[in-house]
């Protein structure tokens, strides 16, 4: 992959993708966390693929304004926590520390530990759900990883291993047991075939609504930004 940038303010960084499956030039636009990605042939030149997004910038820079802003965090700002707008406040003690409407944090590197106490809060709520949803099927799972993914919220492998993005303990908490409930289905049916479905709904319930919503608001899940190591 080639890294190149779209001039003008702010520049529009782009990530070249030559490929052999490509059959004609393309853009796609990340919803997550808004990379540029421009695909094109092996048989078209990299000048060519380059103009090409000359020509669609003003689509691109339409598509990034369309986005949510991200949001660094830090001491007197809010924060999504299970669905819930919490404001981040200094803690007086060496815990982090989280209330109906606040979250305390202690000072110094107050990103990283709140990342972290988020990481291991998701792992709680997942954790649990997952158990639960498993018994319901009466499929064991091998174990849970959580990941800052930016391509899916969750996964299921042939060896019973499930992945999920710790940002879902930033959505509503019916998000992330449909999440849940989602990957464990995937113990009994690796697909997405209508049996699967069914068990998603024998498991978890009603699903179509967290699932809309995860559609619709996931990206903004994704403006937070901690530090590296988040």
């Amino acid at each position: 992959m080639g890294r190149h940038a779209l001039p003008g303010t702010p520049p529009v960084p782009l990530t070249l993708r030559k490929s052999a499956r490509a059959r004609r030039i393309s853009l796609r636009i990340s919803q997550l966390d808004g990379r540029v990605t421009l695909t094109y042939p092996t048989g078209v030149a990299e000048t060519e693929a380059l103009d090409f997004a000359h020509q669609k910038e003003d689509w691109i820079r339409g598509h990034l304004q369309d986005r949510p802003d991200a949001e660094t965090v830090g001491f007197g700002q809010s924060i999504s926590i299970e669905g819930k707008s919490r404001r981040i406040v200094a803690a007086q003690g060496r815990r982090v520390l989280l209330h109906r409407d606040e979250i305390g944090v202690p000072s110094g590197a107050e990103a990283r530990r709140l990342a972290r106490f988020l990481k291991e809060l998701a792992r709680d709520r997942l954790t649990g759900a997952c158990d639960d949803y498993a018994a319901m099927l009466g499929r064991p799972y091998s174990s849970i990883t959580l990941r800052d993914t930016r391509s899916r919220w969750g996964s299921c492998s042939s060896a019973g291993a499930l992945m999920f993005s710790w940002r879902l303990i930033l959505a509503p908490p019916e998000v992330l047991h449909y999440v849940a409930a989602h990957e464990v289905a995937h113990l009994a049916e690796m697909n997405h075939s209508p049996a699967f479905w069914t068990q998603v709904e024998r498991i978890f319930g009603p699903y179509k609504e967290p699932r809309r919503w995860l559609r619709d608001n996931g990206a903004a899940l994704h403006r937070y930004r901690f530090d590296p190591v988040a």
